[in-house]
């Protein structure tokens, strides 16, 4: 499994195992909050620290699509960048809550190339694992990412 060096990358040099390391981002309740503001999602275990506990929870819970939206942003200011031209799918999964306070960790393999029938472009199957500051797997799934070559 090689580590993808910095720069912008298409599909032609890249191969299945390669990865990327995006980094690292704190979830706060001002994110959460921004997040609400946007959406309107409002379920009490977003909104207060006493709901959440009332539901189990030991603080805030961050909105799994807030976390989504946050990794997808580490992706586009990682270090080592895919020639993308655009997302065509997620698929997604939501192992352990994201609670404010919580640091998390991506990590992107390549999983697939697909070519496309137009010869500069193909499509990379990206595999996110999630993690939080425990190394828990927090979320995971795939991305279809439209690149050029």
């Amino acid at each position: 499994m090689r580590l993808i060096p910095p720069g912008h990358h298409g599909a032609a040099i890249l191969a299945c195992g390669d990865r990327i390391d995006c980094g690292t981002i704190t979830v706060t309740a001002e994110m959460i909050d921004a997040f609400t503001d946007l959406t309107s999602d409002r379920f009490e275990i977003h909104m207060s620290g006493e709901a959440a506990r009332r539901h189990g929870f030991g603080a805030r819970v961050a909105h799994g699509h807030l976390v989504l939206s946050l990794i997808d942003g580490l992706k586009s200011r990682a270090p080592a960048q895919f020639r993308a031209r655009a997302s065509l799918d997620w698929h997604w999964s939501f192992h352990r809550p994201v609670l404010a306070g919580v640091r998390i960790a991506v990590s992107i393999t390549i999983a697939a190339i697909d070519r496309t029938q137009k010869n500069d472009q193909a499509v990379l199957v990206l595999g996110f694992d999630v993690t939080n500051q425990r190394d828990q797997n927090v979320q995971s799934g795939t991305n279809r990412l439209l690149v050029y070559r």
